[in-house]
């Protein structure tokens, strides 16, 4: 089963290297403006603030968790199918974004159903995803060196339908006595998670948004940028190799909420001391902790706090909040932050905003986590 779930987390996770890496290019090549490019790109993460909790209630309904992320995947392969043959992009995307929005998220409470007692055994499976991240990122280039940007729609429709196929392998939900409709009860407990997840996205929203023209306008290279950026993934997979010992030894709050106190060091050094190599090249390590230790932490923690008949809808809410809304407000933020203050002010907003994630995260103590 070990097999089966990392090889849907590495398909998955080369598409989304793919997509975020070089999909801008496509668009650019069939004529879109800077404009209309990030029209496009905003629609996943807006349909990830409140499609993934729809579906995530219909699967805890029906118990077709399997069946949806294979629908999710299959919506995917579909709409990179029918992009080269039709002018209507955002719909297309916008529709996609939509029916896809559940998939991994399910996949998640798969994933973390089948592993029961052994929540670290999390990492060693999910690191796979790293992997093929890194392998399609660093492959891409090389590939639009040979051929044109066109085809990277037709590379899509590849890495989508061997998630699709991977997803099919997946092991299907509990059995019907398990499954209720019953309604959702949010703890105390669950806001503090809840609220932890959405300032920590909203903290990495000058990194993903400022880091590659923050570095270049302190006179680092593209290349010293981009093997800045894969050093973060490859300190990702390191402590997703490590996450069952991690695990054994911290409570996950006690990991949340480090992780979001190495997220105020992380982001104070890229915001101020960023003229300096070395500060760099430890702010980027640890990217471990802030994204690698910190969603495998939340993904257990959800799992905990969440009844058994709600898991779909706890990690389809957890994803909603953080990584659509949270993500959103964070790229807002750090927008105007930038503006108003440049890096300094951008990334000190992300200081702030991983403080406060912190007292949330040390709030769950009080759930027994």
């Amino acid at each position: 089963m070990a097999f089966r779930l990392s090889a849907f987390y590495f398909a998955y996770f080369a598409y989304t290297g793919a997509y975020v890496a070089y999909f801008p290019l496509y668009l650019a090549d069939r004529g879109l403006s800077a404009m209309h490019i990030a029209g496009v790109l905003a629609l996943a993460p807006l349909a990830r603030t409140f499609a993934p909790p729809a579906w995530g209630w219909l699967a805890d309904r029906t118990g077709a968790h399997r069946a949806i992320a294979v629908f999710a995947c299959a919506a995917s392969a579909a709409a990179f199918a029918v992009l080269p043959f039709t002018e209507r992009i955002a719909l297309v995307i916008g529709l996609m974004s939509l029916l896809s929005a559940g998939g991994l998220p399910l996949v998640e409470a798969i994933t973390m159903r089948q592993l029961g007692s052994q929540p670290g055994n999390y990492g060693p499976i999910r690191l796979w995803g790293s992997v093929g991240f890194i392998a399609v990122v660093m492959g891409g280039g090389m590939w639009l060196e040979r051929y044109a940007v066109s085809t990277l729609a037709a590379v899509l429709v590849v890495f989508t339908l061997a998630t699709l196929a991977a997803a099919l392998t997946l092991p299907a939900a509990a059995p019907h006595a398990e499954r209720a409709s019953v309604s959702l009860r949010i703890t105390p407990a669950m806001r503090a998670l809840l609220a932890a997840g959405f300032c920590n996205a909203v903290a990495h929203g000058a990194l993903y948004a400022f880091l590659s023209l923050h570095l270049e306008a302190l006179g680092y290279r593209a290349t010293a940028i981009g093997v800045l950026w894969t050093l973060g993934v490859v300190a990702e997979i390191g402590v997703f190799v490590y996450l069952p010992q991690l695990f054994r030894r911290f409570a996950l709050s006690t990991i949340l909420a480090a992780s979001l106190a190495c997220g105020v060091v992380r982001f104070a050094g890229l915001g101020w001391l960023a003229a300096e190599l070395w500060i760099v090249l430890v702010a980027q390590l640890l990217h471990a902790a802030t994204f690698g230790s910190f969603h495998a932490a939340a993904i257990a923690a959800v799992h905990r706090v969440f009844p058994p008949n709600a898991h779909a809808r706890g990690q389809t809410l957890f994803s909603g909040v953080t990584y659509g809304a949270g993500g959103a407000a964070g790229l807002a933020l750090s927008g105007w932050a930038w503006t108003e203050a440049g890096a300094p002010g951008a990334f000190s907003l992300s200081v702030i905003a991983s403080a406060v994630g912190a007292f949330f995260a040390l709030r769950l103590r009080r759930a027994g986590l």
